[in-house]
């Protein structure tokens, strides 16, 4: 029988249900797993599951029954893949089990962002609207996105469907090849960064973190945006230098951003997103873009069969 283990299951939240791993084999979960309780935990485990917990060499080489890793996630710089495909390990993550949920808190930003709902939201809650003596507040405007140039960085499946939004909303659609390939019959490629970054008003990030995209926009590219645009962070931390965001931000560079993803998680304390001078320009989630109920469910799904394929399951 398949031993299986679950290093950090609650990063999958507790209100679905397990059952399609767990009756695959021999079945224990950990809520969570520190790096050094990994070895004991995965000794004597034919497949380790895991989110985020970092599983390399050294994990590797401690347990001689491992056969399979699986990333709960679609991004796998949590394993070092090199090393487990010379040791003969595959490592199965699951793909576009998240496409629809990350288009929709994608979008959920943007509008908020162009439509200055945290504004209007407080204006009212906060008695300015009931003491104005004006039926509306024309003050502050706000961007409409018909004819506005939208940019995705990275055109896979979650860039794809947040483009095809933005041309239901009449938006001109342009994406920036991290590869430097374009590859697209559908949309316009720009291979300079810098000139992608000046045509766009709203620019999303839809891309793997890996050596071309780390530190991919730091604060001269951003510099080269309009100062009414805006951009969202629904890819990885660092991709987008996070000091630099924050200096661009409140030196009105540009206008708003939004970040669902943050180089350490959950975010510190003393980081600097926390401590702007201008925290009306940026919204945060804590990495919920991918979370829907139903991409939780899809995901545990695609384990499983991750799992199936690997030993002949059926």
């Amino acid at each position: 029988m398949l031993k299986i283990v679950f290093l950090d299951a609650q990063t999958l939240g507790n209100d679905i249900s397990l059952a399609p791993v767990a009756s695959l084999g021999e079945y224990v979960s950990y809520p969570s797993t520190a790096p050094g309780e990994v070895f004991d935990r995965i000794a004597g485990f034919d497949v380790v599951i895991t989110n985020k917990v970092w599983m390399g060499k050294e994990q590797m080489d401690s347990s001689s029954a491992l056969k399979l890793i699986c990333v709960a996630a679609t991004g796998t710089n949590n394993v070092d893949t090199a090393y487990a495909a010379a040791k003969g390990i595959p490592v199965r993550n699951a793909v576009d089990y998240s496409t629809e949920s990350v288009t929709q808190v994608t979008w959920m930003h943007i509008l908020n962002l162009v439509g200055k709902a945290r504004y209007f939201d407080d204006y009212v809650k906060d008695g300015s609207y009931s003491a104005s003596g004006c039926f509306t507040n024309a003050n502050v405007p706000f961007l409409e996105l018909r004819g506005k140039t939208f940019g995705t960085v990275g055109l896979g499946n979650i860039g794809s469907r947040v483009a095809g939004v933005a041309e239901a909303f009449g938006m001109k659609v342009l994406y920036y090849p991290t590869s430097g390939k374009p590859h697209s019959d559908r949309y316009e490629a720009d291979t300079s960064l810098d000139s992608f970054l000046s045509r766009c008003d709203v620019v999303s990030v839809h891309c793997p973190l890996n050596g071309r995209t780390d530190g991919l926009i730091g604060y001269e590219a951003l510099t080269h945006m309009k100062a009414g645009a805006v951009i969202v962070n629904m890819g990885r931390g660092g991709i987008i230098v996070e000091a630099d965001l924050v200096r661009a931000l409140d030196e009105g560079r540009i206008a708003g951003a939004a970040v669902d993803v943050f180089t350490k998680e959950p975010v510190p304390a003393d980081h600097p997103y926390l401590h702007m001078q201008h925290p009306e320009r940026l919204l945060l989630t804590p990495h919920v873009g991918w979370a829907s109920r139903e991409a939780r469910i899809c995901l545990v799904g695609k384990i499983a069969q991750n799992i199936k394929n690997t030993f002949g399951i059926v």
